[in-house]
């Protein structure tokens, strides 16, 4: 059996993942589940695999397996899709782990992303941070983001990958994409060179180090449009992150650039759908204005960010992730005790949803136990008002000014 045999059988079962290992047989993930690729299939020896690792690699990949033990590579077969590609030692032998990439772009609705994204990938200049763990979706958001500008605007697009997953054909823009490794040597020299090249929009596949985030933030400053990723959690987070690469001298200067060119950060997380077919994305959405700036300025207040995007649900189009959660369960697209696995505060999370347990269970939804509500707070369902998810305030202070101004 050849690589390809194994990519086209794990392409019609729809893997996301295909691993190989030596004296073991493929094994693919699908809807999130590991399971093997054929049990009638033989195990891949040792010399099997290490030939079908240097069928992928040229020169130089090879030269960097034999001296880093790994490689990172993309990998197109015509007619069925782009794979990325890692290579990897392990017990002195090879392995591989093979992550299955559409030939087509997906868009923005085809991944069920919140309206607020498309408005996003039409800013015009700052930056915007794409945050969430490894395989939560943030290459795929990039992708439709960078799809729907290049569908839209004459822009000149520069896109830093390793590798280059998505290969998106120029429309209206032009579309430079650069693999690192192949097409240049690393992130920073590659940026560096990408502000001599007259680019409206600059697209980081990773903010890995110091002195990426600093050409980034100056390119970002001098009117680019820069977009890239954080292995981070949440807008929180991943503010924090960036400021803790930074030296306690440089700090009040990092705040404040990065609360003047910060527009907007997304993280994801993805939650297995009520039906079983896959997952949905579980976004928060942060949209800098000048309460957040002023977050970002002060230390004292930084913490406090997770508040302040909940609060900003209504009239500036943020969310949290809690506030993604409930609307995914009101509309019987997950389980409440999937939104448990994908909520930071599940204790919170209970108190935010006990107003809406009566209305899932009789729309028939599976409904989260009503846990019973402390004595500060008199929420209620009957005080939940609106048929709609934007409609819903769900933090206690906000209801009690509403409930106030009701009186």
């Amino acid at each position: 059996m050849t690589i390809k045999d194994i990519l086209y059988q794990a392409v019609q079962q729809h893997a996301s993942d295909i691993h190989l290992k030596a004296e073991k047989q493929p094994y693919i993930r699908v809807h999130g589940k590991l399971q093997p690729l054929d049990l009638a299939l033989p195990k891949i020896s040792k010399e099997e695999l290490r030939a079908m690792a240097l069928s992928l690699m040229d020169e130089q990949q090879k030269a960097q397996l034999l001296t880093k033990k790994e490689v990172d590579l993309g990998y197109g077969v015509s007619g069925l899709g782009r794979f990325r590609i890692n290579i990897f030692q392990q017990r002195g032998s090879l392995r591989m782990v093979i992550r299955a990439i559409s030939f087509t772009v997906p868009s923005l609705t085809e991944l069920c992303l919140p309206p607020i994204i498309g408005k996003i990938a039409d800013f015009e200049r700052g930056l915007v941070l794409v945050c969430g763990a490894t395989g939560s979706g943030k290459s795929s958001t990039l992708a439709a983001m960078m799809d729907l500008i290049n569908r839209t605007k004459y822009k000149h697009i520069i896109t830093l990958e390793d590798p280059i997953e998505y290969l998106i054909p120029d429309e209206k823009s032009i579309i430079s994409q650069r693999e690192i490794g192949i097409d240049t040597t690393n992130f920073p020299l590659a940026l560096r060179a990408a502000l001599r090249q007259d680019p409206d929009i600059i697209l980081i596949g990773e903010m890995r180090d110091k002195e990426t985030i600093d050409i980034a933030l100056t390119a970002a400053e001098t009117g680019h449009l820069v977009l890239s990723t954080l292995h981070t959690l949440d807008a929180q987070e991943s503010i924090n992150r960036i400021l803790a690469m930074y030296e306690p001298h440089q700090l009040l200067q990092v705040r404040s650039q990065l609360g003047s060119v910060l527009r907007a950060v997304i993280s994801q997380r993805l939650a297995r759908r009520r039906d079983g077919r896959g997952f949905l994305p579980v976004v928060e959405v942060l949209i800098n204005n000048k309460r957040i700036r002023d977050m970002i300025l002060d230390p004292s207040r930084t913490n406090h960010i997770k508040t302040a995007i909940e609060e900003g649900r209504i009239g500036r189009n943020m969310q949290s992730f809690d506030q993604c959660l409930i609307q995914l369960i009101q509309q019987g697209a997950i389980d409440y005790e999937e939104a448990l696995l994908h909520t930071d505060n599940p204790e919170d999370f209970a108190l935010k949803c006990s107003g809406i347990a009566d209305r899932i269970q009789s729309m028939g939804k599976s409904s989260p136990p009503s846990p019973p509500t402390p004595q500060n707070t008199s929420i209620r369902t009957n005080d939940v008002s609106g048929n709609e998810f934007s409609e819903i305030e769900l933090d206690q202070s906000s209801y009690r000014s509403r409930k106030k101004k009701t009186s």
